[in-house]
């Protein structure tokens, strides 16, 4: 059928050489005059006289919906965003300014806030009068965590630098042109939660009183103590005696050591190493000094597992400290079981198995959709 040139009037207003296609079903039409007028299809009606002729006149009536307001806030991309506001959209935690050569203080502060206990048990850390260099840097992290909590934007921590400077005058150390030397980040980590240690007790936080499988705890237990510090069960054997008895005793610890030696390319390998060492020291079944082999194994995991990768070594010649720049890979997920001792992996296991159940599931879900797109991809 043809194609008619139609009008339409609509209230006051008129809408001429409207196409009317008689092939097309009414709701088309409607939709053409929704497209003019705003009026929704469902509540148009449409009146004509007579047969539909090129240039006739529709009568059409209904009202038109109020258009919907404009919104209050402009939408802002996150592209068109500054720093700051791109902090407080993606709900980043607020940066440390570097103050020349600080970055080592920034990056212990940053992992250090990244502990949740931690911050709550700054939070109800109460400040006695007797001021110690321990209970100045715990406070000045008090104060800097708080300031964090609080904005979202980069923070100069020129108070705590100041505070740690003065604690430990190493770090106040500048070079030729003024600038402050640069530090290891390890030392400043070492000396921190040593501070930490000290000033901060366990009453801020619920732990049982009795000890518990796998753990270590008492009323009187430091808060580093409790989360961030293990136990080793160490193994003296004589190497040139073998008859000597074996020595076992118990070590703490804070932290283990990945040392880079030449073979070692993967983490894993470089903190088995550091659990093996020979040393030398007095044997009373020979009456002198003697090789010993020292095996440390796991007794106790901490909660927070902190693992330095030693890259610095002195120079006896040029009386200095280098560093190691070799690459050795890390996992994102450790697994230290084989660290541990027999008596620790039988209470890792379940734990473990319902881990792997878990990793397995993941897996088949994984591979089920990936086998259907290549199903798809093949049909087509």
């Amino acid at each position: 059928m043809p194609t008619y040139k139609v009008h339409v009037k609509w209230g006051k207003e008129k809408f001429n050489d409207i196409e009317c296609d008689a092939d097309e079903t009414p709701i088309q039409f409607k939709a053409q005059l929704f497209a003019l007028t705003g009026v929704q299809p469902s509540r148009q009606k449409v009146l004509t006289k007579g047969v539909i002729l090129k240039g006739i006149t529709f009568l059409m009536m209904g009202s038109a919906e109020a258009l919907p307001a404009e919104p209050t806030e402009k939408t802002v991309f996150l592209e068109d965003m500054n720093e700051q506001e791109l902090a407080t959209a993606l709900e980043l935690p607020p940066g440390l300014s570097n103050l020349g050569n600080t970055c080592y203080m920034n990056a212990t502060l940053q992992c250090l806030r990244a502990i949740p206990e931690l911050k709550e048990c700054l939070k109800s850390h109460s400040r006695n009068r007797n001021t110690t260099p321990a209970d100045s840097i715990t406070r000045a992290m008090q104060d800097l965590f708080n300031l964090m909590n609080l904005q979202s934007t980069a923070i100069s921590p020129l108070f705590f630098l100041n505070v740690l400077q003065m604690t430990f005058p190493r770090f106040a150390e500048k070079g030729e042109q003024g600038l402050f030397m640069q530090q290891d980040a390890n030392e400043c980590w070492t000396e921190v939660v040593r501070c930490l240690q000290q000033s901060l007790s366990q009453s801020m936080v619920d732990q049982p009183s009795e000890a518990s499988e796998g753990s270590v705890a008492s009323s009187s237990k430091k808060f580093i103590d409790l989360f961030m510090g293990g136990e080793f069960e160490v193994v003296m054997k004589c190497s040139e005696m073998t008859d000597e008895d074996v020595s076992k005793s118990v070590e703490k610890f804070y932290q283990l050591s990945c040392f880079i030696e030449k073979e070692v390319r993967y983490m894993q390998a470089g903190l088995k190493s550091g659990l093996e060492e020979t040393i030398t020291k007095f044997s009373p079944s020979l009456g002198r000094d003697a090789q010993y082999t020292k095996s440390s194994k796991i007794s106790r995991l901490p909660g927070y597992l902190s693992i330095q990768f030693v890259r610095f070594f002195y120079k006896e010649k040029e009386s200095i400290n280098a560093k190691i720049l070799k690459d050795v890979k890390f996992p994102l997920n450790l697994d230290v079981y084989d660290l541990c001792t027999e008596e620790l992996q039988k209470k890792l296991v379940p734990t473990r198995d319902k881990y792997k159940i878990m990793e397995d599931r993941k897996a088949e879900e994984q591979s089920k959709v990936r086998f259907s797109f290549i199903s798809f991809y093949s049909l087509a």
